[in-house]
């Protein structure tokens, strides 16, 4: 049976797994119905995760949990609903249901409008963040990481702001960079910050999402 990509790709929006913080049964299930890796230009969210749990592939029947919550994504069903639709001032009909065109109606209408306008105006507007693993692999076991580090902390954008990070071994002597950062949404684009940290080619293999989560 394979995956529904359409429904996957909203739920992964917002979140780095199927169910939970860490790799489970729910995402081997999903990740075993999927035959190739997603489209990345139409399924960003799940390219992101395909590679992500690809990595665990060693681990998979050692992972935690069910598989149960995964298969609420495949074939054509679609998962539970997890948000109630919040009633707001979007809703409110702006003209009514007068039909006149005389020069009151009109009159009323305009008042309707300035006022939804300066109501929406007042209201504060929320900063969209979002927590990420980042990681960066180097060439080779030579590579100075000191440096590849520094290189990559060098880049600065508007909305962004490093983290702590950490050396992990990934075999042959090889440890890449795992670096935790934190965006603004609206200000920062991840496809763009890994275009600049691949412009250290001296030292930086390949750069990728290992998990984001929303604050």
């Amino acid at each position: 049976m394979s995956a529904n990509l359409a429904n996957l790709e909203s739920h992964l929006a917002t979140r780095s797994y199927v169910e939970g913080y860490t790799p489970s049964q729910a995402d081997v299930v999903v990740f075993k119905a999927i035959s190739s890796a997603p489209d990345a230009s139409a399924y960003p969210h799940v390219s992101r995760w395909f590679n992500h749990i690809k990595s665990y592939t060693a681990e998979f029947d050692s992972l935690p949990g069910s598989s149960q919550a995964g298969e609420a994504f495949l074939g054509g069903a679609a998962p539970a609903a997890e948000k109630k639709e919040e009633e707001d001032d979007d809703d409110v009909d702006l003209f009514g249901s007068d039909d006149e065109e005389d020069a009151e109606a009109e009159r009323i209408k305009a008042e309707r409008v300035a006022a939804y306008n300066a109501k929406k105006a007042a209201k504060p507007k929320t900063v969209a963040k979002s927590v990420v693993t980042f990681e960066v692999k180097p060439w080779d076991d030579e590579t100075d990481m000191a440096k590849l580090e520094e290189c990559v902390r060098s880049i600065e954008m508007p909305g962004l702001v490093w983290g702590a990070s950490k050396l992990v071994p990934i075999g042959y002597g090889i440890r890449k960079l795992q670096i935790t950062l934190v965006v603004e949404d609206e200000l920062v684009s991840l496809d763009e910050l890994q275009e600049k940290v691949a412009e250290f080619d001296d030292y930086v293999q390949s750069s990728d999402v290992a998990a984001m989560q929303k604050l």
